[in-house]
């Protein structure tokens, strides 16, 4: 018997009991398209994730300081009843980190020194700020923050402390509703700044708003807000590129351990945030997440597989004496065997396309917020896993089949 006459006989089987064939494809279907769709919202997850990073800044470092340590001053007193402070970040220290002589591998710095609570008020309206930024121009770029109207404050307005100021869409929407806010005066906290820009929307990043932010020269800032004697919030650094984030990180703590004489104890309250550890970090729990997503997906499709069986035992037994009448008239064991093998194939394989085009639907649509990405390799491995399927669950049926005497079969009710 040729294959495509064991096709045409496969087909006629299916046929001729549509309502479980269509059942027993439709959990294959269901399986193939669960693993694309979990896979792709997997990827779409991390993909999310890591735009949401990178929109923090490329190659970017911040260096903050916090704990207790034996330098003297104001922080008050140790159990032993020697004095204790706090390690602080100074103009000092970005000065220091700017020098090529000892940090070659760095390529941006930006002080940052952040007014808590601060109020912004134009004619009625009113606003609770949810960042208000300090800083210089340089944080524009370590950051990636552009501008969709206006622009960025200079080095000049930095140096002439002027109170000029960059905000965000969402303080434009809840001071100035539609109007242009460009060169409109606000009054932040106790003192007035003229916006001269408008930054680009970031959205919320899963933990804040990132459009609820005003950046403003970081002199203004402590001239208004903070005091002139306020240590720096943290320092914002660019390295010159991934590969040197190491190198960039242990030259700052070392630049700014010699800078302030810190000791050892001193120098363990400086903190580095690596963006790259982070990215890395992001990438491994999110190629974990897609791979559980995958085999729990994987794991309806085995299911299917099952019901595969079952149908083809059903059909063995329904037809064993169609089989004896084709042993008796001279079928091959292999002519049966291939018949049954061909007919639980094709069952996964309809299930599978009709699978894979349920997922590349479905993943056009956001999942939880989430747009899933659809990756390639998931769309191969489900539907051959379908295939495989029908061939591992199909082989016992169609051996069953082909193994019985003819006999017995034409003897069968």
């Amino acid at each position: 018997m040729t294959f495509l006459t064991s096709l045409r006989i496969a087909a006629h089987g299916l046929n001729a009991n549509r309502m479980r064939s269509a059942l027993t494809m439709l959990g294959i279907m269901i399986g193939v398209g669960a693993v694309i769709m979990l896979v792709a919202v997997g990827k779409g997850s991390s993909a999310s994730v890591q735009n949401q990073l990178n929109q923090l800044g490329t190659n970017t470092l911040i260096v903050s300081a916090g704990g207790f340590g034996p330098r003297g001053g104001a922080g008050g007193r140790s159990q032993n009843g020697t004095q204790s402070s706090t390690v602080e970040l100074t103009m000092a220290d970005v000065n220091a980190l700017r020098k090529k002589s000892n940090a070659p591998d760095v390529k941006k710095v930006a002080p940052v020194v952040q007014a808590q609570s601060v109020t912004g008020a134009y004619e009625s309206a009113t606003a609770s700020i949810g960042q208000f930024i300090g800083t210089s121009p340089d944080y524009a770029e370590i950051r990636n923050q552009t501008t969709v109207a206006g622009s960025f404050f200079t080095e000049q307005d930095v140096t002439d402390h002027n109170r000029v100021a960059v905000i965000g869409q969402t303080v434009v929407s809840n001071l100035f509703g539609s109007q242009n806010p460009i060169g409109k005066s606000v009054k932040f906290g106790n003192a007035r700044y003229t916006i001269i820009g408008v930054l680009v929307s970031k959205g919320s990043n899963g933990f804040q708003d990132q459009d609820d932010i005003v950046l403003a020269p970081y002199t203004a800032v402590q001239d208004t807000l903070t005091g002139n004697k306020a240590a720096l919030s943290s320092i914002n650094v660019e390295a010159a590129s991934s590969s040197v984030m190491n190198a960039a990180s242990t030259q700052i703590t070392d630049t700014i351990t010699s800078v302030n004489g810190l000791s050892s104890t001193e120098a363990a309250q400086l903190s580095v945030l690596n963006q790259g550890s982070l990215l890395s970090a992001s990438s491994n729990t999110s190629d974990v997440f897609t791979t559980l997503l995958g085999a729990v997906a994987a794991i309806s499709l085995l299911v299917g597989g099952i019901g595969v069986m079952n149908i083809m035992l059903v059909t063995v037994t329904e037809r064993t004496r169609e089989i004896g009448i084709r042993k008796a008239i001279g079928a091959q064991k292999g002519s049966i065997l291939s018949q049954f093998l061909i007919e639980a194939v094709l069952l996964t394989m309809i299930g599978g396309l009709l699978g894979v085009a349920a997922g590349l639907v479905g993943s056009q649509f956001k999942v939880v917020g989430i747009q899933p990405v659809v990756v390639p390799y998931s769309v191969f491995l489900a539907f051959g896993f379908a295939v495989a399927i029908g061939l591992f669950f199909g082989i016992y049926p169609a051996n069953r089949a082909a193994s019985l005497r003819p006999i017995d079969a034409l003897r069968h009710e």
